[in-house]
């Protein structure tokens, strides 16, 4: 009887679930509501962040005992899938993941269909290159339909150079289709200002990503502040330290955020409230796409006299390892922005033209 109440309340909650497991799930399985709130105020708001934290992170917890954690691990397992799966599964599920466009359609091309979820995206490139631009077009573009090329879902933007403009949105929206004041509405922004506060944001980060969908995640400039905290190579250690936790942290948003879709979905566009009712045959699986901007610096040795000024994006290997796909944008004639593909698991190296205008991102008008 105990256990066909136990199937009941699983079959239950793969039914309602439309995204991250939220940590009070592990309460079903015979942890306390005390510890699970211990674990949510430590930052692990989903079940999937308790499965994908290390053992001793767990232990740090302040009134959590080992016994305690070992039965949170079980229970967390459970819930979470962290065994081997087969090629050809794990094949279907990419085919299912969604990408957001970048608003060009060449850009979108070399990309193969846009910015994936589930994983991280540097664009590095000097200054006016076209990255914040490129990451307000997101925040628009994220909102739009899939059938469009969007995310139908929300953006969050993490500003840590203070070139955020709401502005920017609304100009983008316009050519989209979408209401301006939903389009703001659906944006979560917050300044950073220093690298330990920047870390911080990413906790409130994940307890809003189990209250409402969310398809982007934007972190722009990524390294601004890590430049400024930390100074010579006395503290080098220890910046590349912190920001090797700070991008681990990244990846775990996207990847507790994978799930499937609902079976309906409903948007807003021009004041009108839309429901797309999915075929049984569709099932698309939803993520968060994580953007990071980064900086660049000048490489000064032998090769600057005879190629010229070379630059190199900031972060040494611990960025580049991080990063899932690698663009870089450099500046054209005018408006014109070249995007090159630096390292993907998936994507071949190619280059794009894209152009910034008045709405955003979009192809080069010859």
């Amino acid at each position: 009887m105990e256990q066909q109440k136990t199937a009941q309340q699983q079959d239950e909650l793969e039914e309602m679930q439309h995204g991250p497991v939220p940590v009070e799930q592990l309460q079903a399985s015979g942890i306390a509501s005390i510890d699970a709130k211990k674990l949510k105020d430590a930052g692990l708001c989903t079940v999937e962040a308790v499965a994908y934290s290390p053992r001793k992170d767990l232990l740090q917890i302040k009134g959590i005992s080992e016994a305690k954690v070992d039965k949170i691990i079980e229970a967390a397992s459970k819930l979470v899938p962290l065994g081997f799966t087969s090629a050809s599964q794990l094949h279907a599920q990419r085919l299912e993941i969604i990408q957001i466009t970048s608003g060009s359609r060449e850009l979108d091309k070399i990309l193969e269909g846009g910015i994936e979820t589930g994983s991280i995206t540097e664009i590095y490139g000097e200054f006016r290159s076209g990255k914040t631009q490129l990451c307000h077009t997101l925040c628009v573009t994220c909102q739009v339909p899939l059938d469009q090329g969007g995310g139908e879902g929300k953006a969050m933007y993490i500003d840590a150079e203070g070139t955020f403009r709401p502005q920017r949105l609304l100009q983008i929206a316009e050519r989209f289709g979408l209401n301006g004041a939903d389009v703001l509405e659906n944006v979560a922004y917050a300044r950073a200002y220093n690298t330990d506060h920047q870390s911080r944001l990413l906790l409130e980060a994940a307890s809003m990503m189990v209250e409402t969908r969310f398809a982007l995640m934007i972190v722009d400039s990524a390294t601004a502040l890590y430049r400024t905290d930390f100074s010579g190579r006395g503290e080098l250690s220890a910046r590349q330290m912190h920001l090797a936790k700070f991008l681990r942290s990244l990846q775990k948003l996207a990847d507790e955020a994978r799930t499937l879709t609902p079976p309906i979905i409903k948007y807003q566009a021009k004041n009108r409230l839309h429901f797309i009712q999915r075929n049984s045959g569709m099932i698309l699986r939803f993520g968060v796409a994580v953007v990071i901007t980064n900086q660049v610096v000048a490489q000064v040795d032998g090769s600057a006299l005879f190629a010229g000024p070379q630059i190199k994006p900031i972060g040494g290997n611990i960025m580049a390892h991080a990063s899932t796909t690698r663009l870089a944008v450099r500046k054209g004639r005018g408006e014109e922005r070249i995007c090159k593909v630096i390292s993907s698991p998936c994507l071949a190296e190619a280059e794009a033209r894209f152009q910034i205008s008045p709405e955003g991102v979009t192809d080069v008008k010859d």
